[in-house]
């Protein structure tokens, strides 16, 4: 019962707290809208209210499915193969960015085969890995312990040796290059790094999906190994804290 008011209260903060950081932005960028929508109409008489209305909606239902304008011509490139290989990376590792689904019904079909094997699989090659990750922490902090003859400090040593590592490996230092390629902030990079490790997947930030820019060959599959690889260290840590909790 008590655990069970902890999670409904936590749950009740992080909505008071969203609500209250969040809805004033989204008040606004509506404002915003309407008022380009009203002032587009107003300055081009020849536009009709449901006209421009079905417009908006086919741009955006074309931008859902990675189709942007550019001048006469559009641009295409989020079903090629390097983009199939990293929805597919999203769909087993259950991250689902959302940005990007199958439209038809053959491939909805494939995707919830696919996914049905492909999560399984998944797992049993992040809990490889895990144990992969642990054996080489425990090696480092015996070699540590050896080198500066500090007893009984194996424990401590190779969980920090975890913590700090996998800090610089998968959080710290990937939003650098996402700064570089994506033309991120810091921060964006950063708060990108946690919610694909952490399989939340919003979807408002996605790697490799601004036609603007040109992305090298081996980028998406450097990423799809850092996903791999990070999230068998942050299921670690969470694990970890997990213990503490109980």
């Amino acid at each position: 019962a008590v655990l069970l008011a902890a999670y409904v209260g936590y749950l009740g903060m992080g909505a008071a707290v969203l609500q209250a950081l969040e809805r004033p932005a989204e008040v606004q960028a509506a404002q915003n809208l309407l008022q380009v929508y009203l002032e587009l109409l107003a300055n081009h008489t020849c536009l009709q209210g449901p006209v421009l209305q079905r417009l908006i909606e086919g741009i955006i239902q074309a931008y859902k499915s990675g189709i942007t304008l550019q001048g006469n011509t559009t641009s295409l490139g989020r079903w090629d193969y390097s983009g199939s290989f990293f929805f597919s990376i999203s769909a087993i590792t259950t991250i689902g960015y959302g940005n990007l689904s199958p439209s038809t019904a053959v491939g909805r079909i494939f995707c919830i085969m696919f996914a049905l094997f492909g999560i399984p699989l998944n797992l049993v090659l992040l809990n490889k890995i895990g144990q992969l990750m642990l054996l080489g922490v425990q090696h480092c902090a015996r070699r540590l312990e050896e080198v500066f003859h500090w007893q009984n400090k194996t424990s401590f040593l190779m969980k920090t040796c975890a913590l700090v590592t996998g800090l610089l490996l998968f959080l710290l230092l990937p939003p650098l290059l996402f700064s570089d390629k994506e033309g991120w902030s810091y921060e964006e990079g950063f708060y990108y790094s946690f919610i694909t490790l952490s399989t939340i997947g919003f979807g408002d930030y996605v790697i490799g999906m601004n036609p603007d820019r040109t992305y090298p060959s081996w980028y998406k599959n450097v990423i799809s190994l850092w996903i791999l690889f990070g999230m068998a260290w942050l299921a670690l840590v969470i694990r970890f804290c997990i213990n503490i909790l109980e």
